[in-house]
């Protein structure tokens, strides 16, 4: 796990500058931001440190920014400041779950002290987890989202708790990342499981049809509607509706899905009819909607009557540990798919696996397993990864993917993977370490 992070966030460059110095000089690796909102690409699912931030700058507030934070991950500490010295706003601040409040000026001990604490209430959160995770047996939820990456082990302990909810739910991720399967598995893991999963493109619904898929009709509402049928939200009843990729839905449409959400009604063409529509809504896109909320190509009210709860899947460049694992399960699931005998990996597919970037993230990994399963290899357009133009850290990150991926390989044992490098014991030792890379982590059992 890379050294926590100290996010400091404050809109005067000056405030940012000292803080940022001070906090360096306290041995912390520490970022400054001068907006709010730079924060949240920062503070994702398993994020590793803290946010300190001003309360009072423009656009967005330290009190906002903190609500958006604890809709990611409600365990990040949060440390609010203020030069104001407003009592009531602490105490406010403190029942909405700040970690704790410094009013300015504050010295550079006092800032480092609050810092540490905070850190190292952090670090507790997410070690817990991850002993829960290692320790606990795998469940379905695990079995269709592998990983151990802190990102990936937030989003399953996320998933188990909506999942039991009837809250509607936004989920957030890159093309090929897994967001149906999450939408699906908090359809399988809540009390609707048994009533029907409505999947809906809102990017491929016929314009001249769509009201109709959606709402249904009555007879003679229509030219050749020639009897009643039901609309999707109908037969979604009781269960759950997904609207796949809803920033592609025509904001005409979008009026129109704000009332049903809201007061949970459909009425059919040609009807003045409202039927009750009991079905929980999950929707998911590819792009942040707070964009298309500012570029006029979507509805804030829509948007604040779906993210309830966010989930964000988290891309696999930013849970490359994950990926040999990951790539090891697909191989399995492809050659059962296949009828085929267990195929064996070697280390060196292992290698190349774990330095390739992976742009279509779950989706293209597991068509290069396919791939590989049938005998193709691991043709693909992926590059190596290139995380830095700096010849130290590429190099880091490449060793650092050699011997994860040589882990994989052999299921954790150390002595097959130095004998393979050419290096001692004791050199594994220390390069595992230095890369944060632990062997349980490894074993596929």
């Amino acid at each position: 796990m890379k050294a926590p992070l100290v996010l400091f966030i404050d809109d005067e460059e000056e405030v940012r500058r000292s803080a940022a110095q001070s906090l360096d000089l306290a041995g912390f690796q520490v970022r400054s931001l001068g907006q709010a909102e730079a924060a949240l690409e920062l503070a994702t699912q398993g994020f590793n440190g803290i946010v300190i931030t001003d309360i009072r700058m423009p656009a967005m507030d330290g009190m906002t920014l903190m609500g958006r934070i604890h809709e990611i991950d409600p365990d990040i500490p949060v440390i609010l400041a203020t030069g104001h010295g407003d009592v009531q706003l602490a105490v406010r601040a403190m029942r909405e779950g700040a970690y704790d409040f410094i009013e300015k000026p504050f010295t550079s001990q006092h800032l480092a002290d609050v810092a540490a604490r905070a850190i190292d209430r952090r670090r507790l959160v997410l070690e817990n987890r991850l002993l829960r995770a290692v320790a606990g047996k795998s469940d379905d939820v695990e079995a269709r989202m592998p990983g151990r990456t802190p990102v990936m082990i937030d989003l399953r302990y996320r998933l188990r708790a909506v999942a039991a909810t009837d809250a509607d739910v936004l989920i957030i991720g890159e093309t090929g990342s897994g967001k149906e399967v999450v939408a699906r598995a908090l359809h399988d893991f809540s009390s609707r499981a048994g009533k029907p999963f409505i999947a809906i493109n809102c990017a491929a619904l016929p314009e001249a049809l769509i009201e109709s898929e959606l709402f249904g009709h009555e007879a003679g509402a229509f030219p050749g509607a020639m009897r009643a049928r039901y609309g999707k939200f109908e037969h979604a009843r009781g269960g759950t509706v997904l609207l796949d990729e809803i920033g592609s839905m025509p904001i005409d449409l979008q009026a129109k899905l704000l009332r049903v959400i809201q007061d949970r009604v459909i009425s059919r063409l040609g009807s003045n009819e409202t039927l009750p529509l009991d079905v929980r809504f999950v929707a998911t896109s590819k792009t942040e909607l707070d964009d298309e909320v500012a570029a006029g190509r979507f509805r804030a009210d829509l948007l604040y009557r779906l993210n309830v709860v966010t989930l964000r899947v988290p891309s696999l460049q930013s849970r490359r540990e994950d990926v040999p694992l990951l790539f090891l399960q697909l191989v399995r699931e492809a050659a059962a798919r296949h009828r085929r005998e267990d195929i064996d990996v070697p280390p060196s597919v292992m290698s190349e696996v774990s330095n390739r970037l992976w742009p279509g993230n779950v989706r293209e990994l597991r068509n290069a397993a396919e791939r590989y399963v049938i005998g193709l290899g691991l043709a693909t357009e992926a590059e190596p990864v290139t995380v830095s133009n700096r010849l130290s850290e590429r190099v880091s990150e490449f060793e650092r993917g050699v011997i994860a991926g040589l882990l994989t390989a052999h299921g954790g044992t150390l002595k097959p993977v130095y004998e393979e490098l050419g290096i001692s014991r004791k050199t594994l030792y220390e390069k595992m370490q230095r890369y944060g890379l632990d062997r349980r982590d490894h074993n596929q059992n």
